[in-house]
């Protein structure tokens, strides 16, 4: 196998794949990269079983050549020092060289090394999925709905299904939902594409965390394919698989309440930094939890007291406050991790009583929610 490709192309494909790349695997070839070139370009493969990432770089786009192919085949070279060599070389170009008995050359400018490959016929095969069931979503919108859903995803591994985000697919609506069972993030997006048939499955969180990472803020279709077993996402150059979660999600609808007896409307801005200016005392204390209450009808007062601190009390003026009087603990960092990924400059906060969880929503917007339990303190 012999190319020579251009270093800026190399790199990103190599960073994208490293993501799925672990030291710490049973099977010794997955702590490598697998490249193969033919005769349509180069495509890099990294995979720790649970994720596999699947780069192509094409031989010429918009006219321009990015890899000249002199001989096709395949090679599977560490990934840590193929990587770190890559990111170091001083030009930009490399060639990549593999001689007889897996010996891999890789120069640029005046630098060359010598790498020892292993056989790429010894690399698992990425699972192979038929493309019937595929859904599609723009690049941008998918960032989003990780981004406001996956923060929320268990870290714990007592109950390994909530260390998932749970998609469900049906009448052409997307759903996806995460909760840690203190705190969840609903968020909902319509699918311009028909998509067949109804899906309900659970990816882990770290595989949509990676995911988000590689991918450009862009308006462009990503192809969501989804078994038994495995997703896939599919972009221009990329290929995403990530296992599935085993096991049922829980049923979340019956966590969110249907009525509600305080209502307060707020400035989302205000809001979120008078609650990290309350969490500051707070944080030294075990559970960081902020107190809120209603004044009156136009003002709520959050606090915040830790007795071998001090203690913190601030009154924002809010759009309106509707219903019973409340006075209510909850976590600040829940509560602002849940601000951070609402859109829009007003939020509407639902209270139930002051043990029942409480909802957050955007100002007329009903397709994202973030839920919250609140702390028994009163």
């Amino acid at each position: 196998m012999r190319f020579v490709i251009q270093r800026d192309y190399l790199l990103q494909s190599v960073q994208d794949v490293m993501k799925a790349v672990t030291s710490r695997t049973t099977i010794p070839i997955l702590t490598g990269i697998k490249i193969v070139a033919t005769e349509d370009g180069v495509t890099l493969t990294g995979s720790d079983s649970d994720i596999s990432i699947e780069s192509f770089i094409p031989r010429v786009e918009d006219d321009k050549e990015i890899v000249e192919i002199k001989q096709t085949g395949a090679i599977v070279l560490q990934a840590k020092f193929f990587s770190e060599i890559v990111r170091k070389l001083p030009t930009s170009t490399v060639e990549i060289d593999v001689e007889n008995h897996l010996q891999t050359v890789i120069r640029s400018g005046k630098s060359e090394f010598n790498l020892n490959g292993l056989d790429a016929e010894e690399y698992p095969h990425l699972p192979q999925i038929s493309e019937e069931n595929a859904f599609r979503i723009p690049t941008d919108l998918l960032k989003a709905l990780i981004r406001q859903t996956v923060f929320a995803v268990s870290t714990s591994e007592t109950r390994p299904i909530l260390t998932g985000v749970n998609w469900k697919v049906e009448n052409s609506e997307l759903i996806c939902i995460a909760t840690d069972s203190h705190r969840l993030a609903l968020r909902k997006a319509r699918l311009e594409t028909e998509a067949d048939g109804k899906h309900n499955v659970v990816i882990p969180g770290k595989s949509l965390t990676e995911l988000s990472k590689i991918l450009d803020d862009t308006a462009a279709m990503v192809d969501i394919v989804v078994t038994e077993n495995q997703v896939l996402f599919k972009t221009k150059h990329l290929l995403f698989f990530s296992r599935l979660l085993e096991g049922n999600y829980p049923d979340t609808a019956r966590l969110i309440p249907n009525e509600r007896k305080t209502d307060v409307v707020v400035n989302t801005k205000e809001f979120l930094h008078a609650i990290d200016r309350a969490s500051l005392l707070a944080r030294e204390g075990k559970n960081n939890v902020v107190k809120f209450s209603t004044i009156d009808g136009n003002s709520i007062e959050i606090s915040s007291n830790t007795p071998e601190i001090g203690k913190v009390v601030e009154e924002i003026q809010t759009q309106s406050v509707e219903g019973e009087e409340l006075k209510i603990s909850f976590s600040a960092k829940y509560m602002m991790d849940a601000l951070k990924a609402l859109e829009g400059s007003e939020i509407q906060i639902s209270f139930t009583g002051a043990m029942r969880p409480f909802v957050i929503r955007p100002l007329n917007d009903e397709a994202i929610l973030q839920l919250i339990l609140p702390v028994r303190t009163y």
